[in-house]
This record gives C-alpha cells, structure tokens and sequence, in this order.
C-alpha cells in the first residue's frame, strides 16, 4: 500500500507545506528574524543580560520554526523528484527509496506540527504546577498523590527537570498540597493543558467495603514568568511568614524555620516555598511564584473585560471537570474538552501524556479557528 497521496501529479505534503506557510505567516517571521538579529549585534546588547537573553531565545525559536519548514520543504520537494523519475520507470528499487523518504517525511511532519502549537508567548517558559485534593478526605487526597507521581512520570519522559517547591502530607495518605516546579523549554506549553478539576473513579482501597468511590483533584498551571516582566509588587502590600518546612521525606524536610509564605493582601494570592535550605532562598523562589500567579491574574482579568465587551460567557476553567479516570467498572480516560480518550489507563498513569497534551492543543486552535 502507498505511503504517499497525490493529488494534481504532487505529493500531498507539498499541500501541507503551503497551509503551514500561510498559518504561520513565515513571511513575517523571516523579517523578524532579520530585526532581532539585527539587534543582537548591536555594541551595548549584553548591557542588559536578561534581555539580550530573552532576545536569544526569541530569535532561536523563530529561527526553529523557519529552518524546520525549510527542511521539510526540501525534504518533500526531493521525494516529489523521486517519484517522477518512478512515473517514468518502474523501478522497484526506486519504490523502496520513496516509502522509505516519505515515512521519515511524515514523522518529522507530525512532530513539526505538534512543535507548532506550543507558539503562544508564554509556552517555551518553565510551567508551576500545584495540585489540590478535592472534598472528601483520604480519597482525594490519595488521588492527588497518585496525580503528583503521574506528573513526575511525564518530566522524566520529556526530559524534564520537577523540583518541589512546596509539599503537605495528607493525614492518613496522599497529600493536601503540592507545588512544583518543571524546569525545561515548552514545559508551560505542555502542562497548560492539565489546568483544571480532575475525576477518579475506582473502588477504594480504604473502603472495607469495596465500594465505587469518585474523588476530584484540581490543578493549577502558570508559567513562570521572567524578569523582563515587571509586575509591580509594594512591600506594604505583603504578609511574609516563615515556618518550618515539613513533607515526606528528608528531601522536602528542613529542621529550621526557613520556609517561607507570601501573601498578596490586596488579591489574596499566597505562594509558598520550602525547598530550599535558606529562608532568603526561598523567600525569592515565593517571590517569583507570586509574581507569576499575579501576572496571570492580570491577564485573565484582561480577557474577562474583553469577553464582557463582546458578550461572550467565559469558560470557568478553575472549576470545571476537565478529564475523568475510570478504573472501575471499566478503564478510561476521557478529556472532556477534546474528546480524545484511552482505555489504556496504566499507561496514562504512567506519564504517557502526550495524546491528550497534544489532542487538547489541536482543540484550541480549532476554537479558535471558529471564533
């Protein structure tokens, strides 16, 4: 069976090259290209490291997504050569060369695309991630310890690092809290995707009566913003308070009184830190997390003006069900934003993330595209 589709005499991929030259608008990207180079070699560009670093990392990534396009445009301009000199002679040999090149084409294809959806402004930064259990005790608290290892499952399959910043213990099992941090390019891209109310359907293993039960689990992701953002934070509008650090195990465990909480009066926003081993460490790592959860405050109340002015009803995210777990009657797993779903629930577990990462990208940008 052919590999390839053609349509008008060309490879189909010649099609996808094009949508992808429109929707990125490369034109624009090449000319932006030119202008951050443009300002990285300028005599006084490292005057301000941080944002010669941020001017960097700007022009790699659009330098990534125009190299890649050029690369997959040469790739399947010469698989279009390899099949017109087949159309002229039927050689078999030929006909290995082309399913072999336009197999490896669809691969870097789809993880091309898949590389596409992560190019909103805040994807490529460092995501942190705190899971809450929902109401009913030792139930959900045991979830969201069974959420936390999946987590950390998933960075180590993406090669990312986890670093807890904050973690509460459950009172029998599981936890009451965690905050963590995941260190790595496209880590908020990624985690966006699991912001919201997680359900758990199993038969308890704290119920001797080997009950059904339904636990809930929420999580919340915000990108870890950078010093170029400037959030304006007054030190009379802080409450700082420090206490010792507790958690499970000597790694999350500090015998003096260096963990630190931070909250924001006016909003109420309060981050934590414990990770460290010094109360000035982890008093700028709150910091940081605070900044980061006020900035996306702002954000969102930006978007809620917008959506009032437009009449639309905005998608209460914190507090609806996103995806469900079902490992009894039945094995499931069901995002109930983009439909996609897996009976295979171990490996869910596990971290095999991606399909649904991925699954609810391709959502947003179909959302949008109706919008």
């Amino acid at each position: 069976m052919e590999l390839y589709v053609i349509k008008n005499g060309l490879i189909e991929g010649h099609l996808k090259i094009e949508e992808f030259y429109k929707s990125l608008d490369i034109e624009a990207k090449q000319k932006e290209i030119s202008r951050l180079t443009y300002l990285s070699m300028q005599e006084d560009f490292w005057d301000n490291p941080n944002l010669a670093r941020t001017i960097l990392d700007q022009l790699n990534e659009v330098k990534r997504i125009v190299d890649g396009l050029q690369e997959l445009k040469n790739r399947i301009e010469s698989i279009q050569e390899t099949y017109d000199l087949l159309i002229e002679e039927d050689d078999q040999d030929l006909q290995e060369i082309l399913a072999e090149d336009y197999q490896t084409y669809v691969t870097l294809l789809d993880a091309y695309e898949k590389e596409t959806l992560l190019n909103n402004e805040f994807d490529h930064m460092n995501a942190i991630v705190e899971i809450h259990p929902g109401a009913g005790g030792t139930e959900s608290q045991d979830w969201a310890e069974m959420m936390y290892r999946m987590y950390y499952r998933y960075c180590d399959k993406k090669g990312y690092k986890a670093e807890v910043l904050d973690y509460l213990d459950g009172d029998e099992a599981g936890i009451k809290s965690v905050t963590f941090r995941v260190i790595g390019y496209n880590a908020y891209g990624h985690f966006k995707s699991e912001k919201g109310v997680h359900r758990l359907v199993r038969i308890s293993p704290f119920d001797s009566n080997k009950r059904r039960h339904t636990s809930f689990a929420s999580v919340d992701v915000m990108p870890e913003i950078n010093n170029n953002i400037e959030i304006e934070v007054r030190s009379e509008e802080l409450r700082i308070d420090t206490f010792r650090s507790s958690g499970a195990g000597g790694q999350h465990v500090n015998t003096t009184d260096s963990a630190v909480r931070i909250t924001h009066i006016p909003t109420g926003v309060v981050a934590s830190s414990q990770s460290q081993r010094s109360q000035i460490q982890n008093r700028e790592q709150a910091m940081v997390m605070l900044k980061s959860k006020l900035y996306r405050l702002m954000i969102e109340e930006q978007v809620e003006k917008l959506n009032e002015i437009r009449g639309e009803q905005k998608e209460i995210a914190w507090g609806s069900q996103i995806r469900s777990y079902v490992f009894q009657p039945y094995t499931l797993v069901k995002d109930n934003r983009s439909g996609y779903q897996s009976s295979d629930v171990n490996s869910v577990m596990n971290g095999d993330l991606d399909d649904f990462v991925y699954a609810y990208l391709k959502f947003l940008v179909r959302k949008d595209d109706v919008q």
